[in-house]
Formats: C-alpha cells, sequence, structure tokens
C-alpha cells in the first residue's frame, strides 16, 4: 500500500540498540531506469545480496528494522507489516501514529515471524544482511528481498537503496534536498560553522546488560553532529570500529566535553544509569556542573535511523543547544 509522499521540509516549515550500528558500505543502486521509463512491470537493484528484480512500485511492502520502516513513510509508502524493535513492542513513537494504523506487526526485528509475513503477501521485502542476512533464503521465497549489507552509519547511502526498491527516486531527493537545508538552519542557530565547530559534543547511551557506551565517528547520530558541524571530544576518535568506546560507572568522566546527550535503553538502574548520575564522578564533570547534559529518547536519537527522525532529532538539537542556561 502507499500513501500520499511526505511533503519534503522547507526552511523554517517542520517541527527522526536496541538498534545498533556497525560500518560498512551500504549496498548499490539500481542497474536500470524503470522508474523513469515505467517499462516493464520489475526492475534490478543491485543489494548486498546481488541483483534483485522488484517491482516498479510496490504496493504490499514488509520491512524488518526501524531504518526501512522510516525510509517508506519518509517516502510516502504505508508497509502492510513491520517489525518492532524489543519486548516492550509497538512501533517508534516518534513517527507519526496515523500513518502506522493498520501495520501489521510482524515480531519481533531479529526474529520475524515468516508466517505472518508470508501471510501478508508482499511483493517487496526490505531490511539488511546485517540483521537478517541467515534468513534471506527464507525470505526471497516470500518476495523479493532487498537488503543492505548493514544499517546504522551508512544510513543515507541505505536510503537510496530503499528509494530505488519502492520505486520513489524523485521523493528521496526532495527529501534530501530538505535535510540539507534543516542541517543549515540548525548550524545558523547554534551561532555559525565557527561556534559549532568550537562546542564538543559526546552522545552517551546507558544500555541494559551491557556497558555505557560513548558513541564515535560512525554512527547514526555522529553523522547528524557532523553535518551541523559540531566538534567532537577526542575519545569519540578512540571508538572501537568507529562505533563506540564503552566504559564502566568508574570511567564515566571520559565522556565528559562541553555537551553531553544522553540516553537509556531498558531499566534505568539495571543500565547503570541511576548509579552513575547520581554519583561525584558525574557530578563533577564539566558539562553537567555548565548544565549541558541533556536526556533525549533513545527511540529516536539512537533506535530511530532515517530523514524523518533526523528531522525531529535537529530540531531538538536546535531547541536544547541555544536554550538558556
Amino acid at each position: 500500500m502507499t500513501g500520499s509522499p511526505r511533503r519534503a521540509r522547507t526552511a523554517g516549515a517542520l517541527a527522526l540498540t536496541g538498534v545498533l550500528a556497525v560500518p560498512a558500505l551500504a549496498a548499490c543502486g539500481s542497474s536500470d531506469d524503470g522508474e523513469k521509463s515505467g517499462a516493464g512491470r520489475t526492475h534490478v537493484v543491485r543489494t548486498a545480496m546481488g541483483d534483485v528484480k522488484v517491482p516498479v512500485a510496490p504496493k504490499r511492502v514488509v520491512v524488518l528494522d526501524t531504518a526501512e520502516l522510516d525510509s517508506a513513510l519518509t517516502l510516502g509508502v504505508k508497509p502492510v507489516g513491520a517489525t518492532h524493535v524489543d519486548a516492550a513492542g509497538g512501533f517508534p513513537s516518534y513517527l507519526p501514529e496515523g500513518e502506522l494504523k493498520g501495520v501489521k506487526d510482524v515480531g519481533e526485528m531479529m526474529n520475524p515471524n515468516l508466517e505472518v509475513i508470508a501471510g501478508l503477501k508482499p511483493d517487496l521485502i526490505l531490511t539488511s544482511k546485517v540483521r537478517h542476512g541467515a534468513k534471506y533464503d527464507a525470505l526471497k521465497k516470500i518476495a523479493p528481498t532487498v537488503m543492505t549489507e548493514t544499517t546504522g552509519y551508512p544510513w543515507k547511502e541505505n536510503f537510496q537503496v530503499h528509494a530505488d526498491a519502492l520505486g520513489r527516486k524523485a521523493e528521496a531527493k526532495k527529501t534530501v534536498a530538505a535535510y540539507d537545508a534543516h542541517v543549515k538552519e540548525v548550524t545558523t542557530a547554534v551561532g555559525g560553522p565557527a561556534k559549532a565547530k568550537a562546542t564538543e559534543v559526546n552522545v552517551v547511551r546507558f544500555i541494559e546488560g551491557a556497558d555505557i557506551r560513548i558513541y564515535g565517528e560512525q554512527s547514526y547520530i555522529a553523522t547528524l553532529l557532523k553535518d551541523v558541524g559540531l566538534g567532537r571530544a577526542p575519545i569519540a576518535k578512540k571508538a572501537k570500529d568507529g562505533f563506540s568506546y564503552d566504559v564502566s560507572p568508574e570511567k564515566i568522566d571520559l565522556a565528559d566535553t562541553d555537551v553531553i546527550f544522553r540516553s537509556t535503553y531498558g531499566d534505568p538502574k539495571k543500565a547503570k544509569q541511576t548509579q552513575t548520575v547520581n554519583s561525584g564522578l558525574w557530578k563533577n564533570m564539566k558539562a553537567v556542573k555548565s548544565g549541558n547534559v541533556h536526556a533525549v529518547d533513545d527511540e529516536l536519537w539512537i533506535q530511530g535511523i532515517g530523514y524523518t527522525a533526523a528531522d525531529k532529532i535537529l530540531d531538538e538539537m536546535r531547541t536544547l543547544l541555544t536554550k538558556k542556561k
């Protein structure tokens, strides 16, 4: 099913793990131009699993991760089915509820229900190799399956693959142009390129059952910081594989910088957030003392991967970085 294409953001007009990113190249785009010519019923999309023939304008799309869900809705395509991230269930709350009405929950993201997916009779499935590569043979028997190599960091390249598979290249071009304009607005709002670069920022995530994560350069959220032109603290450059530098509560001061955005995945106590933010080490950090630590929504800032999430994050970033102390 397809809905009306989401209107791209215009200047000054728009109010966008769990999900983990891993650095890798996205799959390439289409090898022909079926969208423009309208010729034929299918066109070929180059994917992480090789060339895949997909309908020129798929009508029944199933998406198996948050990035693909964000891409589809951003491009005006309402999936017939989508996964949820964890046992808490539900689709990301940052996405418009009206656009998700009627979308079938096909199971937890890492363990989608193939029987339910098949019952929806999809004509296209979108996901990534890092998530569901092991299920590719089963998925492609249900419907043409387009996989990017990974998720997170190469989200802009992945979006182009999604747009190609969905037959929405024109809408994708408008979306990217609107995002670029939005980024410039935020850079200007925080004082311009020079001031943005001089403001070093860290993103810290408390995760139930894992160490505290300080995000590196090769993560979804880092691309937004870079686009705005914000500076990054030296610790971010030490991240393993560019993704994250993980620390215990006893080393949280390594995350200290001018500004910290922090989120929590899971129970705050089990994620060590409660004990950390109440510790003397945390309270003595520069960002804490200056009032420049901002709690943000994990579902949006970390789990939400795509242009709709990015638009909302950019708006929040501008508000938080320009609020008077």
